[in-house]
């Protein structure tokens, strides 16, 4: 069955989106609800009109909202205020990871963008925030998606605060704490005996059907448009660093789209002249669970073999990863690196970034600090680059992580006699 595509009804003029673009191919197509090619069904992502881009200033971004929504200039949907889905999303915490650095022997600024600190504690608040903005200008009445949990809370939660109908899929292997976050909002959620893989290909196959000709899947057949709030990462980075660009920077890698996106973001800074000229490096994390991407940057490999997802890293664990090619092209382009680390680094990483930083990722972040100390021991990073480390959700989704490593110091009883015995004293 032929994708359905809906016509935009509310493209204001200001818009700086142009058509649908392949990725592949290059093929042109105008803007819908539409994810891929039909010429050579490759993805599609949103072309911009670099006249329209040029109009947005400093000055502009700064006399906007305290969310992503400064950015709209930049962003393919929510130029009218009004049909804008805002939660407060973006804008949140720079660090300045002092303590880290010493640890693992910077002499540059390390920085730590903190994305926990998000409405739903995820940086899927942002694209969820863009996409769903674009499927009401689009003409969409539900919402929904495929997700590995962070997603899921994210749409049912936006959802439910708009009050638009909402129907999320999900692994049935999730962390509990991502389910209970999901279910919570009332709406839809259907768990799938199988990997993420599966519940992708379901949704796939559920875009096309008559019955969900309303719907719009966030990372299916709106997904040029969810892609795209992203870019609010490498935004904020530049934003925040007094609009300028780190040298380096680490994201993990799921589907891949993140890593890319905070390139285009960086790209297009520079293009419009918002932040001067730098060749800064990009890199990407991966668990060794499931690593497809860096594995084929490890060989040399153009192709992105799929793989059977496995670990601690749920969020990630994506086998079959679409922007894995695209990934493979910003990290190569910028003469970065990628690595994978294994369930007991993913953990020392969350442990060692809680305890010199103070902010509690959940597995992901503990991907991305591992892989940082790795990249560092091979000699593929350099410490006397400023360097960005992105944490993408907060650590209180995923505990069991790390609970059986962590516990009270010493339990005593109520008197200074049990401080002493314990050593406290």
């Amino acid at each position: 069955m032929t994708a359905v595509i809906h016509p935009a009804t509310d493209q204001s003029p200001q818009s700086p989106a142009s058509a649908l673009v392949c990725r592949n191919c290059g093929a042109s197509y105008p803007l819908g609800a539409q994810h891929a090619c039909f010429e050579c069904f490759g993805p599609l992502e949103i072309g911009y009109d670099a006249e329209r881009l040029s109009r947005v200033t400093r000055e502009s971004i700064a006399a906007g909202p305290h969310s992503i929504w400064r950015y709209a200039g930049l962003l393919p949907a929510g130029q009218n205020a009004a049909t804008r889905v805002d939660s407060g999303t973006g804008m949140t915490p720079l660090i300045r990871a002092d303590r880290l650095a010493d640890r693992l022997g910077f002499t540059a600024p390390l920085w730590v963008k903190d994305d926990s600190a998000n409405p739903t504690h995820s940086f899927k608040d942002r694209v969820v925030s863009v996409a769903i903005t674009a499927a009401r200008e689009l003409g969409f009445t539900r919402i929904a998606c495929a997700s590995t949990g962070n997603l899921a809370n994210s749409v049912a939660a936006h959802a439910a605060r708009i009050g638009m109908d909402s129907i999320v899929f999900i692994p049935s292997d999730l962390e509990a704490a991502k389910i209970t976050q999901t279910a919570v909002y009332g709406g839809k959620l259907v768990a799938i005996q199988g990997s993420y893989d599966d519940v992708n290909r379901l949704c796939s196959e559920l875009a096309e059907t008559d019955e969900f000709e309303s719907t719009a899947f966030v990372n299916v057949n709106v997904r040029p448009y969810y892609a795209e709030g992203s870019k609010t990462l490498g935004y904020e980075v530049a934003e925040q660093l007094g609009w300028r660009l780190p040298q380096q920077v680490v994201a993990p890698m799921a589907s891949g789209s993140l890593l890319t996106k905070v390139h285009k973001a960086f790209k297009e800074l520079q293009s419009i002249g918002l932040v001067d000229p730098l060749d800064y490096r990009v890199y990407g994390a991966q668990s060794s669970g499931c690593s497809p991407i860096a594995v084929a940057f490890e060989t040399g490999s153009d192709t992105v073999l799929p793989v059977k997802p496995t670990g601690i890293a749920k969020s990630l664990n994506i086998g079959n990863p679409a922007d894995g090619p695209y990934a493979l092209d910003a990290v190569r382009s910028t003469g970065g690196a990628m690595a994978h680390v294994n369930d007991d680094e993913i953990r020392d990483g969350i442990q060692l970034l809680a305890e010199t930083t103070g902010v509690f990722a959940e597995t992901a972040g503990g991907v991305t600090t591992a892989v940082l100390k790795r990249l560092i021991e091979a000699g593929s990073l350099d410490t006397s680059r400023e360097t960005v480390i992105y944490n993408t959700g907060d650590g209180l989704k995923t505990q069991d992580a790390v609970s059986d490593r962590v516990g009270p110091t010493a339990v005593i009883a109520p008197t200074l006699k049990g401080m002493r015995a314990a050593g406290l004293l």
